[in-house]
């Protein structure tokens, strides 16, 4: 059949209609995938595409594949790791947690791509040891996959997938997770949500909650089906391999394609991310406001990758940080860029609501640019604004030098400004006073407000577990907490933070009873 088909279509040159030879390939695409082989090292493979329905139903997850097979768990379908499996197999397991985000992805974003999968085929044959396929020195007489040339090269074909052989996704299971749940929500109309393990966690997603909240309609998500992925196959055993060798060379494979899939720091999401407003503002202000911008001067002022700000670098905050400040701070306006409650993706801000989110941004490091603390840097470095004083070559221990400072300021602001209607202007007009009286320098001294909640006297560094109370201390010093209740609740909290072995340190250094601690005066 090879040799006819080859001959067949080696008839059409160029002058021949292209219908001519489309009506011809026709005829033998039926149940089958027409493919272009690819060849990398020693592993010869082929590339097609499917559609989104064949790949959900016909593709399995890789801890399925026989060889796996003694230490699969049917219940959240990962490999259980052991002795017997540590030294052989290093894939993830599988996130459970990931399906309905990957779900929403697909069914709300209209220029949504999944990279090709890699798959392995697999036959019956392959674990009976007593099947034909195998001669008596125990090697395969042919390969898994049936592969028919359509040029004399063949280097394009068919690929004829018989339907008692077995598919595995070994690179891609996330996205077949995806797929299937995306197969399941369009068919029963609803989607059960899982933690990691698989453990149903809550409620169910369901595809009227799609419908209303990203606004697409049932014959757009009914057509999703018939998309097409691109998809490598590979064979499970080659022509003359032992089953031990084809074990070996199929797990190295499973291996690798892992190992090398790094995933992107949150620093490169928020470079990247062109759906998350707070990220695409943080983007704009961070390469265009004076505070922030790279300038020839001067030494750069944001990290792009990494989430933190190591003892000695030179830059005022991250990317990660101006992201996580925008998020506290814009977020208390346009609630509609974070997540549901049902949990559903934000999608794109539009234009309008995008240049609003950055204008708002903009006058917040306006006057951030106004605080002494930073006023300095066109003098000082940062480092020795951010150091604490018994570190090498000493510091003013500056929690506005810290992301984790810069972000509790941002969460008080947002708060005060968008949630009860305080002004920039009178927010840092009173900034401006308490800076100067060191308000945000010296952490590591019992005098300041941050002792014990932004900074960690036993473990002398800096904890970003206070970031939230440091972020209520704040709207409360400014005037933005009324309530005798919520004061008590917050004088209670900054004693809890400041006491040690039930003895507190008070604001002079002395240690007392933890009731006594109380509350510094408004600004």
């Amino acid at each position: 059949m090879n040799k006819r088909v080859a001959d067949t279509t080696g008839k059409y040159r160029k002058e021949n209609k292209p219908e001519e030879l489309a009506s011809l390939l026709a005829l033998y695409l039926e149940a089958r995938i027409f493919v272009q082989t690819t060849a990398m090292g020693d592993t010869q493979a082929y590339l097609g595409s499917v559609s989104l329905e064949w790949f959900a139903q016909q593709v399995r997850f890789a801890s399925c594949l026989p060889l796996l097979q003694p230490k699969h768990n049917p219940a959240t379908d990962n490999v259980e790791v052991d002795a017997d499996t540590i030294a052989e197999i290093q894939q993830r397991p599988l996130d459970w947690s990931r399906q309905i985000p990957l779900v929403q992805y697909l069914a709300a974003w209209k220029n949504h791509k999944f990279p090709p999968v890699l798959v392995v085929i697999n036959q019956p044959w392959v674990d009976n040891p007593e099947a034909a396929q195998w001669d008596s020195e125990g090697r395969a007489t042919e390969s898994t996959i049936d592969f028919t040339p359509l040029d004399l090269d063949g280097k394009v074909g068919l690929l004829d997938i018989a339907p008692e052989a077995t598919i595995y996704a070994l690179d891609g299971q996330h996205r077949l997770m995806g797929v299937q749940g995306l197969m399941k929500l369009i068919e029963t109309h609803q989607l059960q949500r899982y933690r990691k393990d698989k453990t149903p966690d809550g409620g169910v997603i369901t595809l009227n909650d799609l419908i209303e909240h990203y606004h697409v309609d049932v014959d757009y998500l009914e057509s999703l089906p018939q998309e097409k992925i691109g998809i490598e196959f590979i064979c499970a055993v080659e022509k003359g391999e032992t089953r031990e060798q084809a074990r070996r060379r199929v797990r190295s494979i499973f291996v690798h394609v892992n190992l090398m899939a790094v995933p992107l720091t949150k620093g490169q999401l928020a470079q990247l991310n062109e759906d998350d407003g707070f990220a695409i503002v943080a983007r704009k202000i961070a390469t265009t406001h004076p505070l922030l911008e790279q300038r020839s001067d001067r030494q750069p002022r944001v990290n792009w990758n990494s989430a933190t700000v190591a003892t000695k670098s030179t830059v005022l905050t991250t990317l990660q940080a101006l992201k996580e400040i925008s998020e506290k701070y814009l977020g208390q306006k346009f609630l509609h860029w974070k997540p549901s409650e049902k949990g559903l993706i934000p999608i794109r801000p539009n234009d309008k609501e995008l240049q609003a989110g950055i204008l708002e941004f903009q006058q917040l490091f306006d006057y951030l640019a106004t605080l002494p603390s930073y006023r300095v840097l066109e003098a000082e470095e940062t480092p020795l604004l951010r150091r604490f004083s018994f570190e090498k070559d000493g510091g003013e221990g500056n929690m506005l030098f810290r992301p984790v400072g810069q972000v509790a300021l941002a969460q008080a602001l947002g708060i005060l400004v968008f949630k009860k209607g305080f002004s920039l202007k009178g927010i840092f007009k009173k900034l401006h006073k308490f800076d100067l009286e060191g308000g945000f320098s010296g952490m590591e001294y019992p005098r300041s407000l941050w002792y014990g909640i932004l900074y960690d006297p036993n473990k002398k560094r800096v904890q970003v577990a206070g970031r939230d109370l440091a972020a209520k201390l704040l709207v409360y010093i400014l005037g933005g907490i009324e309530e005798p209740m919520e004061r008590a609740e917050i004088r209670k909290a900054v004693a809890d933070a400041r006491t040690v072995e039930k003895q507190a340190i008070g604001f002079d250094g002395k240690l007392v009873e933890p009731k006594v601690v109380g509350l510094p005066p408004i600004l």
